[in-house]
């Protein structure tokens, strides 16, 4: 960016749409690896196959944010594709529980990384705020969704979560700045 000086939110902004695009776009990939596994007659499915479908209306806002915006998506996209997608089929693969306590680690890291950006954002971008917060909303509904079906029970809660916690952190990170 031409003219750039330290603390723009020209920059700032770039950075929040790339994470977010590459975000929402991994957690279609986790979606996608589940239903793969657990089929279209599970009874998760039905709630998984919501929850695709409102990461899929929160992707398509950064894919416009991107082109509009003239954001440099992140390169690591084929990377989330395949990790995302393996994500989804292993927990699938350990069981329903465990394919939920995926959805609540993940959104509770997701729910942090949204509250971070609205107050980095303050009133400077609107638009981009108001999608933050909206879609945030819905990820807190998939963090309790998944909670309700179970996520707790799954077999080692507690290291599967906080490993899948620590990765979507590390996902985040690199996303900002590569």
């Amino acid at each position: 960016m031409s003219g750039w000086k330290p603390g723009d939110a020209r920059r700032a902004s770039h950075a929040m749409v790339r994470v977010d695009q590459a975000g929402e776009f991994g957690a279609i990939r986790i979606y996608a690896g589940q239903l793969a596994v657990l089929g279209d007659r599970h009874p998760a499915a039905r709630q998984i196959h919501h929850m695709a479908q409102q990461e899929e209306r929160h992707r398509a806002f950064f894919d416009r944010m991107i082109a509009e915006r003239g954001v440099r998506p992140t390169i690591l996209q084929p990377i989330w594709s395949v990790a995302g997608f393996a994500l989804g089929a292993v927990t699938a693969a350990i069981g329903p529980a465990a394919a939920m306590a995926c959805t609540a680690a993940v959104e509770t890291e997701i729910d942090k990384h949204y509250a971070e950006q609205l107050v980095e954002l303050g009133d400077s971008d609107p638009e981009l705020s108001d999608a933050i917060a909206d879609f945030q909303a819905e990820e807190l509904e998939h963090r309790d969704t998944a909670l309700a079906a179970g996520a707790e029970t799954a077999f080692g809660y507690p290291v599967l979560s906080g490993l899948i916690r620590l990765g979507t952190k590390v996902a985040i990170a690199t996303a900002k700045r590569i």
